[in-house]
């Protein structure tokens, strides 16, 4: 088998992995999210509070659209689906940009009119992060239609790296609770740990995906300088 073939494989066996990885989350995202947009008096929930439709909508749309974002995001890399299904991927990458962008601006709404439960740090973290969301989104789309297909996939895996942040999130929680049983880590998210972990879910990811992409551009140039100068 081909090197690229080998390569792409991989790659769509690692993406339809990831998928079952997060799947346990996405469907406890949708489920708390439909049942907060059903408005039921017995809900239990922390971000449901009476009275407050718009709020509430806005976030438990942000869950719905967060969790079709989460599960679909992986699925834009698959090499076949882009090459077999053109058309498919432009309209799930139409959908897709919709839900980051609707579930980006859920959060900034949230966090407007009612604020997080970690304060001004979580707010700051968590506003940052939605902001990029919509940004990456819009950006992906508008370099698509543009035609400029090189600049357009930077900004895709940059709205993939971000997409996977709810549920990069929660795996952080799960392994530090599992090693260290929640040190510096408190109910109402203000320790240490949670402070960092306001921006640690998706910065570092995005300043390695900056740095890997920086160095495929310095090969690609080295490449094309090498064969004109021959």
């Amino acid at each position: 088998m081909p090197k690229s073939r080998t390569r792409h494989y991989l790659v769509s066996v690692g993406m339809c992995g990831l998928v079952l990885l997060m799947l346990p989350f996405v469907l406890h995202a949708l489920r708390a999210g439909v049942e907060g947009l059903s408005a039921s008096p017995d809900i239990d929930s922390r971000f449901y509070e009476a009275g407050r439709g718009f709020s509430n909508a806005a976030i438990f749309g942000h869950m719905v659209l967060g969790g079709v974002l989460t599960a679909c995001a992986p699925l834009q890399l698959l090499t076949g689906m882009r090459q077999k299904w053109p058309v498919l991927h432009r309209w799930s990458g139409r959908v897709l940009v919709g839900a980051a962008c609707l579930t980006g601006l859920g959060g900034l709404v949230f966090i407007v009119l009612r604020g997080t439960i970690g304060g001004l740090w979580m707010d700051a973290g968590f506003g940052v992060y939605g902001a990029l969301l919509t940004l990456c989104a819009i950006q992906a789309v508008r370099h698509a239609r543009a035609g400029r297909f090189a600049t357009h996939r930077q900004w895709a895996l940059r709205l993939f790296v971000l997409s996977l942040g709810s549920w990069l999130y929660r795996v952080h929680y799960g392994l530090w609770y599992a090693v260290t049983g929640g040190v510096a880590s408190t109910a109402t998210f203000d320790g240490a740990f949670d402070i960092v972990q306001n921006v640690a879910f998706y910065l570092p990811y995005l300043i390695v995906l900056e740095v890997w992409m920086a160095r495929s551009r310095v090969q690609t140039y080295r490449a094309r300088s090498t064969q004109t100068s021959r």
